[in-house]
This record gives C-alpha cells, sequence and structure tokens, in this order.
C-alpha cells in the first residue's frame, strides 16, 4: 500500500492518525493515512518479553467486533447427562425452550450468546451444542466450557457453564519502541481479573493512542491469542523502515539526474534503515534538507505496509550555478565591466564558492567567497566561510542632503575579509568570526575626505580612514518549513560583535542584534494555495565607540518601505517593527500586503558628527503598502509600492521576501 508524506512549506501535523505536509511554495497538500486501524485484540498485564519479528506480512483485515482466537489446543469439554448424544448414531433434533449461561459476567455471557448457534426459541441437537462448545472456548475468554439440558415437555432448557480467563501474563512480539513498561502500565487494572472485552478493547485503543501520539502512525496491533492459562500474546507492527531512496524531479514532475551526490544527503538525513517510521524524525528531515538551499520542494513518499516500509524522499532541486557578464556606465566609474560566478552546491556536497569582479579604468572592486557548510555526517568538523572583499559605493548614512566640501557626495570605500565558523548547539545553530574592514570615506575623484561641508566628522578617527576588527558570536534557531518563502515556523536569531581596538581609530566597540520572524497561515480567502500572516521584529544597539558610518540606518527597500535607503534614521540604537499578509494569486504570483515602523529611540544625536540630525531625519518613520511577488528561477523577485507618513511614495524593487 503506498502513502504519501509532503513538507509543509510544514512538515505537518497528525490529526486522527493522520499527518499532513504542505510542500514549500504553497503546494497542494498531500495526506498520509496511515493503515486503518487494528481489531480490538484482549491484552493481559505482566510483560514476558518475546523476540521481536520483522517480517514483512500483509495488513491483517479489519474487524468490526473484538475477534479472540485460541492459540493452544482447546480444553477438552467436561460431559454432562446429556452429552452422550454426541456419540448416538441418531442426532435429534429439538425444541431450546430456554438458553441460560452461568459462571460470567452480564457483558461474558452476551459473548458467549453471540458465540452459539443455539437460540431460545430455536431448534438444536446434540451435535449442535458440542459445536456451541467449541464455539465458546474459541473466543478465547473461557479457560473451561461445559452444557447441560434437562428435557420439558416441549424440548430443551439448555445451560452453559462457564469458566472464563483470568488475566495473568503479557507477552509482545513485533515491538521495537513499545516498552513492557509502558504496556503493563496501561493493562495493570486487568491484572487478576477475568477478561473484559470492553476493557481488553479499551487497553489496545489506548496503545494505539500511544503510538500516535508519540508519532508512530504506521504502528498497529496486528494480533493477540490467548490460552486457558490466561497468557495472552499482542503482536505488534510498528513501521520498521526498510529502503532509504532519493527521486529527483524536475519542476514539471519528471524524473531527472540530481547534482547532489546521494550520499551526502543520506548523511544528512537522522531517519536511516531498521529504524521505527515516527514523524517527528521525518518533519525534521524534511526541514533540514530545506535549510540545506539546495531544494525548491522536498517530499517524501511511504511505500509498503505496518511492518515495513520503504521511504522515498523526492526532491526538486534548485538552480544552483550561475555565470553573469555585464558592462554599464555612471559618473564615477565610466564605462564599467561586471563578471560574475556563483556555485551554491560545488562538488554536488553544498559547498559554495561565488566570485563578483567589477572593473572600469578608474577602479577594480571584488569580492569572493567560499563555505563549507558544517556535516551531520562529521560532527567534529565545523561548517565555515572564507570571504574577502574591495568596494565602493555611496553613504547610507552620508546622503545627499549634506554634500562633500567639493560638492560631492560621500562615498564608502572598503577592503578586507573574515572567517567564520558554525556549528549547531542541540537545536540552535552557533557562530563566531574573526573579521577586518579598513573604511575610507572618499569623493568622487577617489580622495580620501575626512569631514563634509559642516565640519562634521565623516571616520571615528577624523583621517577619513579606519580600521575595525571584530569578533563576532551569533545563535540562530530556525523552525521555518521553507528558508525561502515560509508558511509557518519561526526564525529567531541574536548576535553580538565585539571590536579590537588596533589601528585607526582604535576603535572600542559592542553592537548588539536580535532578529525574530513568526509565519501563521490562514485561510481568509478560502483559496487553495496557502495565505501567510508574517511578522517581524528586531532590534539593536551600540556600546562604546560609534563610527558614523557604522551607525543603524533605517528605510528603504529592507527596512520601511515608502522611504528611501537611510531616509527616516541614523542612530546608535533602533527598533524595527514589519507585518505582511501574503496572499497566492496564481502560480508564479503572488500579492502582499505590507506595514512598517521603525525608530532610532532618540538616539540620533549620540552618533558622532549626528549624520542623522544635521540631515533632517526624523528619527522614527512608518510606511505601508502592497506588492507583487513573482517565484522566479534567480529567487523570489519582490516590487512594492509603499507609502510613508511624510506623504510620500516609491516604488522599490528587490530579490527574496523581506523577512
Amino acid at each position: 500500500m503506498l502513502y504519501k508524506l509532503v513538507a509543509l512549506s510544514t512538515l505537518a501535523a497528525i490529526v486522527a492518525g493522520e499527518l499532513t505536509n504542505q510542500a514549500m511554495a504553497n503546494p497542494s497538500p498531500t495526506t498520509v493515512n496511515p493503515p486503518s486501524a487494528a481489531r480490538n485484540y484482549v491484552v493481559p498485564v505482566e510483560v514476558s518479553p518475546v523476540t521481536p519479528s520483522a517480517r514483512p506480512v500483509a495488513s491483517p483485515e479489519v474487524s468490526p467486533t473484538p475477534e479472540f482466537t485460541q492459540s493452544a489446543t482447546p480444553t477438552s469439554v467436561r460431559s454432562g447427562s446429556t452429552n452422550r448424544a454426541a456419540t448416538s448414531k441418531t442426532d435429534l433434533v429439538v425444541l431450546a425452550t430456554d438458553v441460560q449461561v452461568v459462571g460470567a459476567s452480564e457483558e461474558l455471557q452476551q459473548v458467549v450468546l453471540k458465540s452459539i448457534g443455539t437460540r431460545a426459541g430455536g431448534q438444536t441437537s446434540q451435535s449442535q451444542l458440542d459445536k456451541d462448545i467449541a464455539a465458546i472456548l474459541e473466543t478465547g475468554l473461557f479457560a473451561n466450557a461445559r452444557v447441560t439440558h434437562s428435557n420439558q415437555r416441549d424440548g430443551w432448557n439448555v445451560v452453559y457453564q462457564v469458566q472464563p480467563v483470568v488475566v495473568r501474563s503479557l507477552q509482545l512480539s513485533g515491538n521495537q519502541v513499545l516498552t513492557p513498561e509502558v504496556a503493563n502500565n496501561i493493562f495493570k487494572p486487568q491484572l487478576g481479573q477475568p477478561a473484559s472485552p470492553a476493557a481488553l478493547r479499551q487497553g489496545v485503543e489506548q496503545l494505539s493512542k500511544w503510538y500516535r501520539d508519540n508519532g508512530y502512525i504506521l504502528a498497529q496491533v496486528l494480533d493477540i491469542q490467548s490460552t486457558p492459562e490466561g497468557a495472552i500474546a499482542i503482536e505488534v507492527a510498528e513501521g520498521l523502515v526498510g529502503d532509504i531512496n532519493l527521486r529527483f524531479l524536475k519542476p514539471e514532475g519528471d524524473t531527472t539526474e540530481g547534482r547532489t551526490r546521494e550520499d551526502y544527503i543520506k548523511r544528512e538525513l537522522t531517519l536511516k534503515p531498521g529504524e521505527v517510521f515516527k514523524v517527528d524524525v521525518a518533519r525534521q528531515d524534511l526541514q533540514k534538507l530545506y535549510q540545506l538551499g539546495l531544494f525548491d520542494k522536498v517530499d517524501i513518499s511511504l511505500n509498503g505496509d505496518s511492518r515495513l516500509v520503504d521511504v522515498t524522499y523526492e526532491l526538486t532541486e534548485r538552480p544552483a550555478r550561475a555565470v553573469n557578464a555585464g558592462a554599464g556606465y555612471d559618473n564615477d566609474k565610466g564605462i564599467f565591466g561586471t563578471i560574475s560566478y556563483n556555485d551554491q552546491n560545488l562538488g554536488g556536497v553544498n559547498q559554495k564558492l561565488g566570485v563578483n569582479l567589477q572593473f572600469s579604468r578608474r577602479d577594480l572592486q571584488f569580492e569572493g567567497n567560499y563555505g563549507r557548510p558544517y556535516q551531520a555526517s562529521n560532527p567534529d568538523m565545523p561548517g565555515y566561510n572564507v570571504n574577502a572583499f574591495r568596494r565602493r559605493s555611496v553613504s547610507q548614512t552620508f546622503d545627499n542632503d549634506v554634500d562633500l566640501a567639493n560638492g560631492d557626495d560621500p562615498r564608502e570605500g572598503q577592503f578586507g575579509g573574515g572567517i567564520t565558523f558554525s556549528k549547531p548547539v542541540n537545536e540552535w545553530d552557533a557562530s563566531v568570526g574573526l573579521n577586518y574592514t579598513r573604511t575610507s570615506i572618499r569623493d568622487g575623484h577617489g580622495h580620501v575626505t575626512p569631514v563634509d561641508e559642516l565640519g562634521n566628522p565623516l571616520s571615528l578617527s577624523g583621517t577619513g580612514v579606519d580600521d575595525l576588527i571584530t569578533v563576532s558570536a551569533g545563535l540562530a534557531r530556525d523552525k521555518r518549513d521553507n528558508p525561502f518563502n515560509p508558511t509557518q515556523g519561526s526564525l529567531l536569531r541574536l548576535s553580538t560583535e565585539q571590536s579590537v581596538p588596533v589601528g585607526n581609530g582604535s576603535i572600542l566597540m559592542n553592537q548588539v542584534k536580535a532578529n525574530y520572524s513568526q509565519y501563521v497561515p490562514v485561510d481568509l480567502l478560502g483559496g487553495s494555495q496557502q495565505e501567510v500572516l508574517a511578522f517581524n521584529v528586531q532590534g539593536g544597539t551600540t556600546i562604546g565607540d560609534l563610527p558614523p558610518y557604522r551607525a543603524f540606518n533605517l528605510g528603504g527597500q529592507n527596512s520601511v518601505r515608502g522611504y528611501g535607503t537611510g531616509d527616516v534614521a541614523s542612530g546608535r540604537s533602533y527598533v524595527l517593527a514589519s507585518a505582511e499578509y501574503r496572499i497566492p494569486l496564481f502560480k508564479p504570483i503572488g500579492a502582499v500586503l505590507f506595514a512598517d515602523f521603525a525608530t532610532d529611540l532618540g538616539s540620533g544625536d549620540t552618533v558622532p558628527g549626528e549624520p542623522g540630525v544635521v540631515r533632517g531625519k526624523p528619527g522614527s518613520g512608518f510606511g505601508y503598502g502592497a506588492g507583487l511577488r513573482v517565484n522566479s528561477p534567480l529567487g523570489i523577485i519582490r516590487a512594492d509600492l509603499g507609502f510613508n507618513d511624510q506623504g510620500d511614495s516609491r516604488l522599490q524593487f528587490g530579490l527574496g521576501q523581506r523577512f
């Protein structure tokens, strides 16, 4: 039997034994239905462990009422005076004028009456009474049974005398995750009591609930056998994982050859052959595969039965390699050219290499990085990323309102590099890094300029050139179903960066930042694709020295939309809050309604040179509007039309979701 498990955009939820996961990018949800509930069985206590069995067999047929089977040869029938008819040559058929059951509770009396063929007011015979005794014993609920009859004018009064089985021991087979302690605790109230179908049925239901509550959605109770001595054996099947397979798919669903190495993927999976399938582990694997950043979509297919199931991960890879070249012109550089190469899956093991060059007659800029992520299969080796850069751009802190003495806009030139190591710690991803950056403020001709036209310093050293060496540390806890386009979950990031006071400026500072995002799936419009309410709040502060170009700049497409970049504030501290309502329209187009608010908490005048104050930045701002999202091969392209509380509006573009 084939079952399908799809990762949300959520690895998913368990409802009444069902697992539902949504695939990324708002796929149609697919539901995994575990095998139908097992029949109700007799189950006692005092566990005597039995070697688990993992042989694959077909799932049993479901019976709507309890079925009990006798594991040993039925106890011989104790004969009464009328039982001699069983050996007579003629089997006399008579009327059963009355039928009674003695020696058992009302519940067990009803079991007997339903098992026998003799009915009050109906016909019976000695051979039928013998069959009735066999049927009673075959229920597994009785250690002994006998029948007598007395002659009446119209027929026989029939009396069945039974001895119920007393529950004394419990044996488990096929179990790997179910412990004897759990089973004993469930069935303990029945120890030493006559077997009760209702109580035992309730125990089996509790056992099935225990499996469901612990994420073993394929587990079933398969069979129960009892003996007259009260030894009752329960056979369970828990959904043992057989083979783990990988299947790479094209976006349209056809099978293709994957670039990612299969041995690398399987090493990263927690679920292993020979283990019991658990929905929480499968969900974690789906999330882990998404977080690799290599796949647009990840599904799980289950093929088998409750005894043995093969697991197949269906993977749709993201475009990982890109080469671009171009040319342009601006007033600073004149004619320039660009070349870039980016590979997000170098060698098929998720290594990352990026090289970007921009060259002109006046300038050469570059940025390069190489990264190897942490691999769970090699826990002693942390992941790492190395980068180097040389870049120059118009400053976000020193905008057009205040120029340099020669009328040019200030440019920030930076070069340097660093290395960062990362490794998971429990549910957190931890990182530490060492970085060096030399920053220089220059005019359009490349000349270092220490002050603006008002005489305000543009660097901490006062020379226009600062050196900054920092040691950074961070923690991140990512519970999103999809890091690129989440529909549920949360992301929390905490970071600190401490400088070492050496070089120009001898800067001694510490910056602390926190960032939290929450994603809530909703169904306000009743569409087939998932709508999402997304919330983000972040903040930070700087302790000690603060170079003015390292102030927190608020406003722009990644801050308060409707404002230009850095137009809200340049402060020592900040708080930024955003909310979005994300609405899928039709693939690959979606719409967004948004609102943003940010403030520097009145810290603009504590930044050296007060760049925010002298440029008339308000210090706080609010923006709102609507936008479109296009899920393209390059990633999500966004366009937002924002309106701010100053009465202005802007159309702004970016890549990826705002948060």
